[in-house]
């Protein structure tokens, strides 16, 4: 695996001639795949347990996934971060049972999520609310939004809607108030999903998230044809320059993150970006 640079400056000059830089750097959507050892991004015979230290070798952020799936535990955390490089930072998934599921003890949850991820410290990018397709907005799920953002309050946090009733100024501007970072994403043109703006909300972190763009397969309930979807050269240039550059002008810094994990097209499509971007493998 060849390194790449582990942050990339995006900028553009205004009228004035004043340069404008974002610092952005670019992973992917979670790091232990098996089928990523089929596909050629890590060795053969790579183990589960030193993914993360050889994922480092070629990127400087990657977003949890685990933590969607399990309640963060700090003496788990405190193990990862034994084994990852220095340099890699992390963004954290609020966990399903707060964002999806929505149990009765859904607060105390967020309590203990913080104290799970607790031994991230100063490597934490973000903390990641992302919320499912059917959370429309409406009064009750704009409390519920609030108690969460209320909750995280103090940390950084990013989020992800995937219902098209979200994409209205009024809440841009309640995100800005809180800085908090709404995602840009990247997915399927469909009806009734949150669509893609080059909004930024949190001048102090850009947060994107690249799903493929897998119609047929985004609502079949199968992850591995949801997510099996290959950019090419040519979408990743165009969307760059419809969307990232733009956003980059607005940022100090900024993640990308690709959730197209199939065949390992994620890190693939994520090296393919930093070179668009201007970077070079070293």
């Amino acid at each position: 695996m060849n390194r790449l640079p582990a942050i990339l400056t995006v900028g553009e000059t205004d009228d004035a001639g004043r340069g404008r830089d974002c610092r952005l750097a670019v992973g992917t959507c979670g790091y232990s795949y098996t089928e990523w050892v089929d596909s050629g991004f890590y060795p053969p015979g790579t183990r589960t347990a030193t993914m993360l230290p050889l994922y480092g070798r070629s990127f400087s952020v990657v977003e949890l996934n685990y933590t969607w799936y399990q309640m963060a535990r700090a003496e788990a955390i405190a193990r990862m971060i034994d084994k990852a490089p220095p340099h890699l930072r992390f963004a954290a998934k609020l966990t399903r049972t707060i964002t999806h599921e929505r149990d009765q003890d859904w607060r105390d949850q967020l309590q203990q999520f913080r104290r799970g991820i607790a031994p991230l410290g100063n490597r934490l990018l973000a903390v990641l609310i992302q919320l499912p397709p059917d959370f429309e907005r409406s009064p009750d799920n704009r409390r519920h939004l609030a108690v969460l953002l209320d909750g995280l309050q103090g940390l950084p946090v990013a989020v992800e809607f995937r219902h098209g009733s979200w994409a209205v100024d009024r809440v841009f501007a309640e995100l800005q108030r809180r800085a908090v970072s709404l995602v840009t994403v990247d997915a399927p043109s469909l009806p009734g999903l949150f669509p893609p703006l080059d909004v930024v909300t949190n001048p102090q972190l850009l947060y994107v998230r690249l799903h493929g763009r897998n119609g047929a397969g985004w609502r079949s309930g199968n992850m591995q044809r949801k997510f099996d979807y290959d950019y090419s050269p040519a979408e990743l240039r165009q969307w760059s320059d419809a969307i990232l550059r733009p956003m980059a002008t607005r940022a100090a810094r900024g993640v990308v993150f690709f959730n197209n994990h199939v065949r390992a097209q994620a890190p693939r499509n994520a090296r393919l970006l930093v070179e668009i971007l201007g970077g070079a493998a070293a």
